[in-house]
């Protein structure tokens, strides 16, 4: 019996959570004019895109994806963004990395770390699309930066944050009034944990990319954290390459994203695995967040999501 009401509170909260994100969706979509959702394949923006088709159903999306493209991508990842960009019949824009590292506008980090780099693409497909609200799957158990933010947070004329002129949200009152030029970053999921999410993910039987779950790959350690081969680089000096039994808690950056030791391949292992442990994803698996300890909350200063 008590289980039973456990499950139900649980369901409950996963209702109203739901609730509160559907309505954040329709209240852009009625206020703004040219939003767009951040999309990466990830399982988080993947739960953006099935909220914004349930708010907005039987119709279809009112806006478009914009992906910003590392070129450090697993492959998996971008084949599952494809796919669901399909099958959804969504508008996709892409902002390449690699296209500014081409033509000069930026340069190739020593370390090979593209994460940094993904500001001035995203800042100048928002300014070239005309986007006065932009939707991200951040939220705030992530990192002390992101708990910082408003569900609806604005941005200057030149993609800036400051965490100083955060807008009061009282009773699901949110305020998107901005100038020429600003726009707003909007978190519809800003409340959820991870936890959450995953429970939801199994609610909703939601698809996600395999690396979600455990597999078998080649990784080797660096700095605390199982990384694997690809285009960006691969295991240095005193590094070893083992075939191990790993899965991805976030995806981003292939350079600077590390892969957990798991043996999970349901959702309920996933579950149990995320409800044991005393880290958040991005603290256990990102490097680029490591590079200090205000690194998340500078990026966002100059622009980042």
């Amino acid at each position: 019996m008590r289980a039973a009401r456990l499950m139900t509170t649980a369901l409950d909260a996963l209702d109203a959570l739901e609730s509160e994100s559907i309505h954040i969706f329709r209240e852009v979509a009625g206020e703004f004019d040219r939003p767009v959702i951040l999309f990466s394949g990830g399982k988080d923006s993947t739960l953006l895109v099935h909220l914004a088709v349930k708010a907005f159903a039987p119709a279809p999306v009112p806006f478009p994806l914009l992906h910003v493209d590392t070129g450090h991508n697993f492959d998996e990842v971008i084949d599952f963004r494809d796919a669901v960009v399909e099958r959804f019949g969504l508008r996709l824009e892409v902002a390449k990395v690699q296209d500014y590292i081409d033509d000069g506008r930026l340069l190739e980090r020593a370390d090979l770390t593209r994460n940094p780099l993904q500001t001035q693409p995203l800042l100048d497909a928002i300014v070239d699309n005309k986007f006065d609200a932009v939707f991200g799957g951040g939220r705030r158990d992530e990192e002390r930066a992101r708990a910082k933010e408003r569900i609806m947070s604005l941005r200057d004329a030149f993609g800036r944050w400051d965490p100083r002129k955060q807008r009061p949200e009282l009773w699901n009152l949110y305020n998107g009034r901005h100038a020429p030029g600003e726009h707003v970053r909007v978190f519809p999921i800003s409340n959820w944990t991870e936890l959450d999410v995953w429970r939801y993910i199994q609610r909703e039987n939601i698809e996600l990319p395999t690396i979600y779950y455990a597999h078998r790959r080649e990784v080797f350690k660096r700095d605390g954290m199982w990384l694997t081969e690809g285009p960006w680089f691969g295991a240095g000096a005193g590094e070893t390459l083992e075939d191990r039994s790993v899965r991805y808690r976030t995806v981003g950056d292939g350079s600077c994203t590390g892969a957990v030791e798991s043996t999970a391949t349901t959702l309920d292992e996933i579950i149990a695995e995320v409800t044991a442990s005393r880290l958040t994803e991005r603290g256990a698996t990102r490097a680029d967040d490591r590079l200090s300890e205000a690194a998340m909350e500078d990026r966002k200063r100059e622009g980042y999501f």
